[in-house]
């Protein structure tokens, strides 16, 4: 009798435990069926818990931080001081200069300091040389062997004299071409690297859009006037000229020093003061001499190209550094003959400015406020059990592009954040979330990605099932 009675009792309790069973999936019926008509998102809106109470969103504010009055330094020692936003107008200083179009550049940043008619379209003589050199050393070897032909050796002043079926070194028509402004030597290299003049143009003018160049417009490898005519068969096509802008031509030469994978060798050879070599049959010798007197004049000097045509009036473009600070000037129609040393009066004063009113700063993360992305709740989210929340923080990604700018003491940089509210699961691992971004005068700097460190599972009704039952198989049942 007694085992009859505990078989009752026990036969008892499982109908009563599977009575309550029923009764939370009956009661939990109305969810599930919401669940399986509109998807996770609705359950995380309907269960308070799970949600945690978050709505989604996006926070987008902004933080400002100045330059104090400082010679050098960090992001974070920037941050200590307060200041007004300038105009651009009342920041612009007033530089007497003989040139119709000039620019002073950041090179670290790319970020133009000073301009005058900076967008303004011209000429530019042999300027156009550093485009040439520095298309010939990241597309073919120093030691090649150029053969001359007639249309190179036919070339007017400046030139190398050169004579058809010579042969010579590549290397040592390129210093021929950047220390004396050699045109001959120009239109060899240019047969050699893109097998014509047009075709190499069409190199100079990808190159440049690349670097984003927008009115600059290659015809010649030697800078020498010209002009296309536009293609018939494109309807308002016109006229071009080979001419750029004191911007581009920036532009181009920051490439050239700063960024392109032959800068070392660029700079090697447009810092030679004299070179001498000869053809490779050794029967002709040849000297030449650096015609950059800023190497000489101007502490820091790095490189630089000289040029002139009738049109193009007298050209400079070049690039000087000093206590880690590095700058671009470019100039455009600096007088006319026999004003020759208007460009260095022009290049001294512009340098002079920049290096004296600006000081180098480097774009880090010490300025980011990680308490703002230490703790995102996730909505929607699996959890240990029901009622628990979700919490993940935000990792952040290395910064993608300046990491270092000049800055006035007055100027200041904004810190933007849009970083979300809550997340919504699934979460990927490595997913963009959120963006820290540097911005000056409107203008981005550099950005930082926030990304999510783990992947994130949304509830879905296998997790529902599994949790109803975990509740209800430790619950107490007496009489």
């Amino acid at each position: 009798m007694k085992a009859l009675g505990g078989r009752a009792r026990g036969d008892r309790r499982r109908i009563s435990f599977l009575c309550l069973l029923a009764a939370a999936l009956l009661c939990l019926r109305p969810v599930l069926r919401l669940y399986a008509e509109t998807g996770p998102g609705t359950v995380a809106e309907i269960t308070a818990e799970t949600a945690a109470g978050t709505t989604a969103g996006a926070e987008s504010e902004t933080a400002l931080w100045t330059v104090p009055e400082a010679t050098a330094g960090t992001a974070s020692e920037a941050a200590a001081g307060t200041a007004s936003t300038l105009s651009e107008t009342t920041d612009v200083p007033s530089i007497e200069l003989y040139a119709q179009s000039a620019v002073l550049m950041d090179a670290d940043s790319g970020r133009i300091l000073y301009g005058k008619n900076m967008d303004e379209i011209r000429p530019m003589a042999s300027t156009t040389k550093i485009m040439t050199c520095i298309l010939a050393l990241e597309r073919a070897d120093v030691e090649d062997t150029v053969e001359v032909s007639a249309y190179a050796a036919s070339m007017p002043d400046v030139q190398l004299n050169i004579r058809q079926g010579e042969q010579y070194r590549l290397g040592d028509l390129l210093h021929s071409l950047m220390l004396e402004s050699h045109n001959d030597s120009a239109v060899a290299i240019a047969e050699h690297v893109g097998g014509n003049v047009e075709d190499f143009a069409k190199l100079m003018n990808e190159k440049a859009a690349s670097l984003g160049c927008k009115d600059t417009w290659f015809i010649t490898p030697n800078g020498l006037d010209a002009v296309q005519a536009g293609d018939e068969t494109k309807e308002g096509a016109t006229e071009k000229s080979h001419s750029t802008t004191a911007a581009d031509l920036a532009r181009i030469m920051r490439y050239c020093v700063m960024e392109s994978p032959q800068k070392e060798m660029f700079l090697q050879i447009t810092q030679t003061q004299d070179y001498s070599f000869t053809d490779l049959s050794g029967n002709r010798s040849f000297s030449c001499h650096n015609h950059n007197a800023l190497l000489t004049m101007f502490t820091g000097a790095l490189s630089g190209k000289t040029g002139f045509t009738g049109k193009a009036g007298y050209c400079y473009i070049g690039a000087a550094s000093r206590e880690g600070k590095t700058l671009v000037v470019a100039l455009l129609a600096s007088g006319w003959p026999p004003h020759k040393t208007y460009k260095w009066s022009d290049c001294r004063k512009l340098l002079d400015y920049g290096f004296d009113n600006y000081s180098l700063y480097t774009l880090d993360d010490s300025l980011i406020d990680y308490n703002r992305f230490a703790s995102i709740p996730v909505r929607n989210a699996q959890t240990a059990q029901i009622g628990d929340s979700a919490v993940i923080p935000l990792q952040i990604i290395e910064s993608e592009g300046v990491n270092k700018i000049l800055l006035k003491e007055t100027e200041r940089v904004q810190v933007n954040y849009q970083i979300p509210d809550a997340l919504t699961a699934p979460v990927a691992q490595g997913e963009t979330v959120g963006r820290i971004t540097y911005t000056l005068d409107g203008e981005e700097l550099c950005s930082y990605r926030l990304i999510a460190p783990q992947n994130v599972k949304a509830i879905d009704y296998p997790w529902w099932l599994k949790q109803v039952f975990r509740k209800f198989c430790f619950i107490k049942v007496t009489y």
